[in-house]
């Protein structure tokens, strides 16, 4: 495992990773309710979209005819496994070969990439982002299993690659399309506090937590908090 590349904070070194590791694993996220509450939200939230979803593909085709409606890019999710996360496409073709000329430009801090004024963003994506409508493919990862609706944000292998072990604690439940990160600032934190929110969700993750995180999310969504 490769070490982390910057300094874990007081508050994490504070941290006690047997407890936390032994929360992670609670009943709450092995239940089958979790699984079955997945199931029928991202059912009905795919038969409701449908429509709006045709509607987004024909207006990322009449921007870029030849580009895909769909990208797809490996995220790293429960216990380290590799799967395929899936979102509308809201950047140019090409994007990832330009993100290593783009790196110094990072705003946020840790292995994560954001940019708020991204110049490979797409005009139809900058308004897809904005309203986290990019994001509503994911409701198929979901229902394949590689998701939960709430959850960590799921990250890239390159990200987990600088991962420290208590980073890693993260990967112990399933990434979710939303999570206490998303909901508290989103881009608007640094790497630290959403790993710190994240564990958070580990020791207090819950049924009634989990619709308070869904709730939430529709009123991010609608006041574009930390979009970007």
């Amino acid at each position: 495992m490769m070490n982390n590349i910057y300094e874990n904070n007081s508050s994490i070194n504070d941290f006690e990773l047997t407890e936390q590791q032994n929360l992670a694993t609670s009943i709450f996220f092995g239940r089958k309710t979790k699984r079955v509450i997945d199931i029928v939200v991202s059912l009905l939230g795919l038969v409701v979209l449908a429509i709006p979803f045709g509607f987004v593909a024909l207006l990322i085709k009449l921007e870029d005819p030849k580009g895909p409606v769909f990208f797809s890019q490996t995220r790293v999710g429960l216990n380290g496994n590799y799967f395929v996360l899936y979102k509308f496409r809201t950047m140019f073709v090409g994007a990832e070969e330009q993100l290593a000329d783009l790196m110094e430009k990072n705003e946020i801090q840790g292995p994560m990439f954001k940019m708020k004024y991204d110049p490979r963003i797409t005009r139809i994506g900058h308004f897809l982002r904005k309203f986290s409508i990019d994001e509503f493919p994911q409701l198929v990862n979901v229902l394949k299993g590689d998701m939960s609706i709430v959850g960590p944000r799921p990250a890239l292998p390159r990200e987990v690659e600088q991962y420290s072990d208590y980073h890693r604690l993260r990967l112990l439940v399933k990434p979710g399309c939303t999570g206490l990160w998303q909901v508290n600032g989103r881009n608007n934190l640094h790497f630290e506090e959403m790993i710190q929110l994240d564990l958070s969700y580990l020791t207090k993750g819950s049924f009634l937590l989990d619709i308070q995180i869904m709730l939430k999310t529709f009123l991010v969504i609608i006041t574009r908090d930390g979009a970007y």
